[in-house]
């Protein structure tokens, strides 16, 4: 039996109302506006680092079809959200099936993880036409969501290289980073590549080879690659540390609600400051470098300060 959802129509019919970006600029409420200065000032922090790291990177890039990928289109509520893997994505990518729905699904919670990842089930800015995307751009209310750089790296390397379920991950960068990384690696290690340690993975990442191959896959890629906040004016950036007081935010503004909580979930497994700590111990301090090198841009640019445990050169 198909459960109707109540709130249909709701969802996919709010034309007439003040869209979100309407919304956030001139907000009707007073809790509204309290909310949009602390938005004003991370946009502000995002503008400020674009600017002073443009003079090393003078071509400004145009971005192409393929940069695009990553922008979640909600037609219906005038809303592009950018995902960034290890940044709560999966639920995200769930209330947006939820908002683009119309009326299919109701509660996140009730779409399975592998279901919100089918690229199918959300449409992405790149598949409209330059116009377009171009209005939809000027128009829409963009967003995103951060995490602090090195706690989010860790949590993909726990995800990625420590799940044994993970294995087309351990084939296709496991294998690679051990072959390269490791000394007298076992021909076991080479053909599995499921017992990478952690400072394999980071001797890879700021491998000069890496960078030239390919690009960093997507749970490691910075947040500046993948959503272009140089070249794209994110109107709200949503922070990990205080991810649903900032997901309900944008709930309100798109005027949904009443209705339409974020999932809150279990920390049981969350990957935490401690924790990415002791990760970082047995790193040396060049390789800290290196790799602060590699991320610093997000660091500056979402406000995050350099960790109190990092040994820098």
């Amino acid at each position: 039996v198909m459960r109707r959802n109540p709130f249909g129509m709701d969802i996919c019919c709010r034309k007439g109302s003040r869209s979100p970006l309407q919304e956030l600029y001139n907000p009707t409420q007073v809790s509204l506006s309290n909310t949009a200065i602390l938005h004003q000032i991370r946009r502000d922090q995002v503008t400020d680092t674009c600017r002073a790291n443009s003079v090393s990177s003078r071509k400004r890039r145009v971005l192409t079809p393929n940069d695009l990928k990553h922008l979640v289109v909600d037609e219906d509520h005038e809303m592009i959200y950018c995902y960034v893997p290890k940044v709560a994505c999966t639920n995200w990518k769930r209330v947006m099936m939820v908002l683009t729905g119309r009326g299919k699904y109701s509660d996140p919670m009730e779409i399975p993880a592998n279901e919100a990842h089918v690229s199918s089930n959300l449409k992405t800015l790149n598949q409209y036409s330059i116009p377009e995307i171009n209005h939809r751009l000027k128009n829409y209310m963009k967003f995103l969501f951060v995490r602090e750089p090195f706690e989010r790296l860790v949590s993909a390397y726990r995800n990625k290289f420590t799940q044994k379920y993970n294995t087309s991950f351990h084939k296709r960068y496991g294998t690679k980073i051990v072959r390269r990384q490791r000394k007298n690696a076992t021909q076991e290690a080479l053909r599995k590549g499921d017992d990478v340690k952690f400072e394999e993975f980071v001797a890879y990442l700021i491998d000069p080879h890496t960078q030239r191959e390919e690009p960093f896959n997507e749970h490691w890629q910075t947040v500046y690659s993948l959503c272009h906040p140089c070249h794209i004016h994110y109107d709200l950036i949503g922070k990990y540390e205080t991810l649903e007081e900032d997901s309900n935010y944008i709930l309100q503004l798109a005027g949904v609600s009443n209705y339409l909580k974020f999932p809150t979930y279990a920390k049981s497994t969350r990957t935490t400051d401690e924790m990415t700590t002791e990760f970082f111990q047995n790193i040396s301090s060049l390789h800290q470098t290196q790799l602060y090198e590699v991320y610093k841009l997000d660091f500056l640019m979402f406000n995050y300060s350099v960790p109190s445990y990092l040994k820098l050169e």
